[in-house]
């Protein structure tokens, strides 16, 4: 054994510095830039709000028009990676399509061409900001895929958020639809040193390129505790059928000690502050698509969990049923997710390559003192 103290996950650990976001403990809001997030999502496009990861600053009206200019330009998938993503077989889950799919790009960037290129924050920039354009076309065809229905090419007529969705169902939807999808590209964007950050963070501190960064952070996501927790509070809602049967339900899960996804968060300590936001952004496609009954389940259930465990909502909990609302597939969520926080994670590695130090932890060792091989 050791005397030395261990932090098990790294729990109160400070690891490095970062000016990219924080938690506001003092107004419970979480910063980008130092900006809350909540008056980003009302007052800025998730374009905007990118540019402001990447940059620091949020754009003049000239540097706007340039960077969506930028960003529509390079929406296209490239025919490799369609065919890449057709060998995949079809029950394949999204979120290995997408990672798949990420490599791939990588793979064919062609200025990848010597270990100096891989650190240079400016072209770590711009090979993001093509990844985060290419990423809409990804999901989309993910879930198409799995409909049986073709590739939908881009616009360039549209913004980040209309040409999502209309890559994903083939036409655009209301505006209410746009605007509420925007808002939770804007909430999912960016959230500190997150495990999937963290494991981006890591790999690029091997001076490792932007794609092998974010492939790995893909990976950090696709573990239940931390991705995929949209998706599950999709499937708890069918479980529980209708809003009277949810406090029975919570009671009995509770008493089986079963882990309710969608409630709770390691950093917010009085509720997740992305949650009104987003709550508000459900409530308008509740009423768009007329179905109170998805609203009464999610009042049903949070009252329950409130007066069972004094436990709030985190943000996974009001934007799973919005993306079911909007027409998304269950196991497209987390995918939705990663097209978000490609900003945040790729706004920390190039921070990562601007005071860059290998990120390799200690460990105690507790195994057998040395000793000899029989024989020797």
């Amino acid at each position: 054994m050791t005397d030395t103290e261990i932090r098990k996950g790294l729990a109160g650990v400070v690891v490095d510095e970062t000016a990219v976001s924080k938690v506001n403990p003092e107004t419970n809001s979480l910063l980008y830039r130092g900006y809350p997030v909540q008056q980003l999502a009302a007052q800025c496009t998730f374009e905007e709000v990118a540019y402001l990861l990447w940059h620091g600053e949020l754009p003049d009206e000239k540097q706007l028009a340039d960077f969506e200019s930028l960003e529509r330009s390079l929406r296209a998938m490239n025919p490799v990676v369609q065919r890449v993503i057709d060998e995949l077989p079809i029950t394949a889950h999204p979120m290995d399509v997408v990672r798949t799919a990420v490599s791939v790009i990588g793979a064919l960037d062609e200025s990848l061409t010597t270990d100096a290129t891989w650190i240079d924050r400016d072209l770590t920039r711009e090979r993001s900001i093509r990844l985060w354009a290419q990423l809409p076309a990804v999901v989309a065809y993910a879930q198409r895929r799995l409909r049986g229905e073709r590739l939908v090419e881009p616009r360039d007529d549209l913004g980040y958020a209309a040409n999502f969705l209309h890559m994903a169902f083939g036409e655009v939807p209301e505006l209410v639809v746009v605007e509420a999808f925007d808002v939770s590209m804007t909430l999912y964007a960016e959230h500190s040193f997150n495990a999937s950050t963290f494991t981006g963070r890591v790999i690029t501190s091997t001076l490792s390129d932007v794609y092998s960064a974010v492939t790995g952070a893909i990976g950090a996501l696709k573990g239940p505790l931390h991705g995929g927790a949209n998706e599950a509070v999709m499937h708890v809602f069918r479980e529980i059928g209708t809003a009277d049967a949810a406090p029975q339900w919570l009671a009995d899960s509770l008493a089986a000690k079963r882990k309710i996804m969608g409630f709770g968060h390691r950093v917010y300590k009085n509720g997740d502050s992305r949650v009104p936001t987003m709550k508000a952004a459900l409530e308008t496609l509740v009423a768009h698509y007329d179905r109170p009954e998805v609203l009464d389940l999610y009042h049903s259930l949070e009252q329950a969990m409130d007066d069972a465990k004094g436990i709030k909502p985190n943000l996974d909990y009001p934007s799973g049923p919005a993306y079911d609302l909007m027409g998304f597939d269950t196991t497209i969520f987390t995918p939705l997710f990663i097209a978000a926080r490609v900003t945040g994670w790729t706004a920390h590695v190039i921070e990562q390559l601007s005071a860059n130090a290998l990120i390799r932890p200690l460990s105690a060792y507790t195994g057998p003192e040395q000793r000899e091989v029989p024989g020797s």
